[in-house]
């Protein structure tokens, strides 16, 4: 979005504490201002996460680096950034759903409404107000333009960057989704928010792959956020038992934050979750075709994993629940259309039944030429 100068470009504090009222007003829960040069440092951070190979395979994090390093570098004429976090605070705490495991696992964010939509409709009309009290021109970004919110929202004084790299809140803990106004106005920024993770390494300690190699540091080759919703291919044999219940996103480093002893749910009433796409039943899930699967999670972030990828995270879950009473809907995926899903039925079975129960179904299963995926997974289970 893009909108022409129609006023001069008188700024005052007045303005700033008006457009932090309407903020609230329009739904949000923080505002703040940052200068685009207070994230210097974080173009460097960015390009030795990308030396080292840690974006995985995705490669649009290489291909829009150059504009993800500085906002003026996405927009020359950018003078202030203002950052929006909208919370999403759930009601349980998600760590407390990984020992349901005939339970499908869904990251709190994605059991809802699609926030990109809930949050830049309410972007726009915070920067329909701006332009009309201020002019200028601007732009509004959520998450799918190359813009680094988590530094600029540290910057802006939402929170901080903590050792599992995500924002902290003092006030909403982990749970802030960010949008941001690019604008021609030159607006007092605010206080970039300090530190306060001192010693604790809970987010660090919690995780169940060993993704941070160090203190503010990730690998996303190795987080289970990543391979259940970013990865394109079959998910590696040494992280699917420790992916348990989870099958769309990871919240653990979030969840067990300290901070989030001063967080609450979320006030909005947009930002609920749906029915029925928290902890649905593992056997439920078995049985999507795609056009269920897109009925399901229309409007949600999961619908863009589309229904085989989706399906081979379920399959991994099943295969670690311990329940052979899921079989029956897992053995029906052995002759699926994706070889995704195929080679993720074998796995999943010869988990549950054993190598010898799934050897004998083999010669059902075997014949294509195309199912290399499969034989590989076929020949890791059943013992030559």
């Amino acid at each position: 979005m893009q909108t022409s100068i129609s006023k001069p470009l008188a700024v005052s504090s007045d303005l700033v504490a008006a457009l932090r009222h309407e903020a609230l007003a329009l739904g949000f829960d923080a505002v703040g201002v940052v200068s685009p040069e207070a994230i210097s440092q974080a173009g460097g951070r960015l390009d030795r996460f990308l030396e080292l190979g840690r974006h995985g395979d995705m490669d649009w994090l290489v291909e829009k680096a150059a504009r993800r390093r500085r906002p003026d570098a996405l927009w020359l004429d950018v003078r202030s950034v203002i950052m929006l976090g909208l919370n999403y605070g759930p009601e349980e705490n998600p760590l407390h759903r990984l020992d349901r495991a005939r339970k499908g696992n869904v990251s709190v964010y994605a059991e809802r409404k699609d926030y990109h939509v809930v949050v830049k409709k309410r972007l726009k009309a915070l920067a329909r107000w701006l332009q009309a009290e201020a002019g200028g021109e601007l732009k509004v970004f959520v998450d799918t333009a190359p813009v680094m919110e988590k530094p600029l929202g540290a910057g802006a004084g939402l929170g901080w960057q903590g050792k599992h790299t995500n924002l902290v809140s003092r006030d909403f803990g982990s749970w802030l989704f960010l949008g941001s106004i690019f604008t021609t106005l030159s607006l007092p920024p605010d206080q970039a928010s300090a530190d306060h993770c001192g010693n604790c390494s809970a987010c660090l300690d919690i995780c169940p792959t060993a993704a941070f190699p160090a203190p503010y540091q990730l690998d996303a080759r190795r987080c289970l956020s990543y391979l259940t919703i970013e990865h394109q291919g079959h998910i590696g044999a040494e992280f699917r038992k420790a992916m348990g219940n989870r099958i769309f996103g990871c919240d653990d480093c979030l969840a067990v934050c300290p901070w989030n002893k001063f967080a609450a749910m979320a006030r909005d009433a947009t930002m609920a979750p749906r029915s029925g796409l928290s902890m649905a039943g593992l056997e439920d899930l078995l049985q999507l075709d795609d056009d269920a699967f897109r009925k399901l999670y229309a409007g949600t972030p999961v619908k863009r994993l589309g229904r085989d990828r989706f399906l081979r995270n379920v399959l991994i879950a099943a295969g670690n629940s311990g329940d052979g009473q899921l079989s029956p809907w897992i053995e029906p995926l052995l002759s699926d259309a994706s070889p995704l899903v195929r080679a993720m039925a074998v796995w999943a079975l010869a988990e549950l039944l054993g190598a010898e129960t799934v050897a004998a179904l083999a010669p059902d299963h075997l014949a294509s030429e195309i199912d290399a995926d499969v034989r590989a997974e076929w020949a890791e289970a059943i013992p030559a």
